[in-house]
């Protein structure tokens, strides 16, 4: 390309065209920080040396001088919330609510902070209705999540059932195993007031919710089985093989007591060894020993005990193999064997632990529901040590 003498004055021509752009956005620039408050800086200045209290002071000014700074609005009500201020942020929330010249949409965000102030505050009520109000909105999927939490702390299961078929509807996403937890809820209450026959109704809905609902299929064989009909019993527990096989130590004992019933203990007996061998548990092993001492004697259970420690040693199966050894054992070598079974339980209490999986909350007894952080079927059925988790 040649050089032309034109080109000169191109140059020049966009620097001061740029120049002057320039200079007229620092002017809007320089106009906008003028009409900010002094405080406004500084609230920044504090938030950037981490001094949050200081900040939300002088934050708190800005808002006096200027009541239409919305978004300021915002970021002090979310920050009181997150200090636990919550009387606080319900008051920036509630008065953004209540202006008349506000936008919808920011209307709609401020209840959405509001609702979850109140939840905060544990004012349940006044958030359910606030989430309620908030259907149809942007927000709607959230709120039916807070609503959905609500629910469960107020263990109102209807609602809370009602709630995860809305979020399944609204989203797609399946939340049926949640309300088939819900419906066991439901029979758990009544078959407190004895009141079977709705408990057995709310057990089929959530099997119908959720055919793969181990808790349900328990409870309705415990049902049958409190009834005299021990051989439906059985079949139901026996679908927990196909359901997940790892909850098949929480029906051993009772599909044993089923067999007694029918006066069949030796089938049950089978059916145990079989699921031992296909499903290695240490409480399907506590169970069958159980037995196998009754039935068949010390010498038959050691035995049983031994070859499954081969399979998986643990200290908790060792405890087990110490404990058969030492129903047929007697004089002094019983006292010596007595003392390091009674060392090995001192290490094994800690290990025989149920364990949630979403907290690490740990427990003696299992669990469908975490005391801790509330979960659904966090706990595994086998114990800390079967799971490799160190206590």
């Amino acid at each position: 390309m040649d050089f032309e003498p034109w080109m000169l004055l191109v140059f020049p021509l966009f620097f001061g065209m740029g120049w002057l752009a320039a200079r007229i956005d620092i002017k809007e620039l320089l106009t906008e920080s003028s009409a900010l408050p002094r405080s406004y800086f500084q609230g920044l200045n504090f938030l950037l040396n981490e001094q949050q209290d200081q900040a939300i002071e002088a934050f708190i000014e800005v808002v006096k001088v200027d009541p239409q700074t919305v978004e300021l609005h915002f970021a002090l009500g979310s920050l009181f919330r997150r200090r636990g201020e919550v009387d606080r942020a319900i008051r920036m929330h509630l008065n953004l609510v209540e202006r008349a010249d506000l936008e919808e949409d920011k209307r709609k965000q401020a209840l959405f902070e509001l609702a979850q102030d109140y939840l905060k505050a544990g004012i349940l009520d006044r958030a359910e209705a606030a989430f309620h109000e908030l259907q149809g909105t942007p927000y709607e999927k959230e709120s039916l999540d807070f609503l959905l939490e609500i629910f469960q702390k107020e263990k109102d299961w209807l609602k809370a059932i009602d709630i995860s078929q809305r979020l399944t509807a609204l989203t797609g996403v399946p939340h049926n195993k949640e309300a088939a937890f819900f419906f066991c809820e439901l029979a758990a209450g009544e078959l407190a007031a004895k009141q079977t026959e709705a408990a057995m109704v709310h057990l089929e809905q959530a099997l119908s919710a959720n055919p793969q609902s181990v808790r349900a299929s328990i409870m309705l064989g415990d049902i049958e089985l409190a009834a005299g009909r021990a051989v439906h019993a059985i079949e139901i527990w026996k679908r927990v093989e196909q359901q997940d096989s790892k909850y098949l130590p929480l029906v051993a004992e009772h599909l044993l007591q089923a067999y007694r019933q029918i006066g069949e203990e030796a089938i049950g007996v089978e059916i145990l060894q079989t699921w031992l061998q296909n499903y290695p548990s240490l409480d399907l092993m506590n169970v069958l020993f159980g037995v196998l001492v009754q039935r068949e004697g010390p010498e038959a259970a050691y035995l049983m005990v031994r070859n499954e420690l081969k399979r998986n040693p643990t200290l908790l199966g060792l405890d087990k193999l110490l404990e058969a050894r030492l129903l047929d054992m007697v004089g002094e070598r019983r006292a010596d064997l007595e003392l390091v079974k009674d060392l090995i339980f001192q290490r094994t209490r800690g290990l025989a632990m149920y364990r949630c999986a979403h907290c690490g909350f740990k427990a003696r007894q299992f669990y469908w529901h975490c005391p801790a952080c509330h979960s659904w079927e966090s706990y595994s059925p086998k114990r800390s040590e079967e799971n490799g988790v160190a206590i």
